[in-house]
Formats: structure tokens, sequence, C-alpha cells
């Protein structure tokens, strides 16, 4: 078949991911970072397509919103394939950082002056 990505998807987004439609972790938010592991361990199987193309894009740390994007998938598939990698040994998965609890009042103040210029 030819047409490449204007043809539309061949695999749709229920078959990537098994017929799941919930990941089995809740470690996944639109702002969490995933990376490869690399190199990946001994044990872990051969990936599917999908998976690997995640890999690649995992080279360095890309938050979960992101990876959905360039693979245009929705967050929900991207979450569940991403649960597999992870069972898999294949990515480590890196939390938000905590805000703090205080906001800076100075650069809130800078924010406002500068929209009410707008």
């Amino acid at each position: 078949m030819s047409g490449g990505e204007a043809a539309g998807r061949l695999v749709r987004p229920f078959a990537l991911t098994g017929g799941r439609t919930r990941p089995d972790r809740s470690d996944f938010s639109l702002i969490t970072t995933v990376s490869a592991v690399d190199p990946p361990p001994a044990w872990a199987a051969r990936t599917q397509p999908e998976h690997a193309r995640i890999l690649r894009l995992c080279a360095k740390p890309v938050a979960v919103a992101e990876l959905a994007a360039h693979l245009d998938l929705p967050v929900s598939v991207v979450s569940i394939m991403l649960c597999d990698l992870l069972a898999a040994g294949r990515i480590t998965v890196h939390a938000p950082r905590p805000v703090s609890g205080t906001p800076d009042m100075d650069l809130l103040q800078k924010v406002r002056d500068g929209l009410g210029r707008l």
C-alpha cells in the first residue's frame, strides 16, 4: 500500500493495545517523563514495531503527552503501550517533581503586569 500517513493508519489503536482500554498502572500522567533503558535487559522480549518506535523516541527523556503527539495516538493508548514496556524493563519512569507549596509572588506580579500591557 502506498500513501503513507495521508492514507490513514493501517493498525487501529485497539489492536496496538491488545483490546485493552485502560493502563495496568497509574504511573503515566501527561507530564510524566519516560526514557528507554540502554542497553535493554538481556531477558527482554522482542518488541512490536510500535513499541520499537516508542523506544526510539525515548532515547532521551520525553513526556507522555509529547510521545502521544509524535505517535499521533491518544494518550490512553500510549499509556497502555508504556505499561507494556515498563513491565518488560525497557523504559524507566520519572515522576514529575512536586511543585513547591508557596508561589513566587514576584514572578506572579511580573506575569500580571506583562498581561496587563497586552
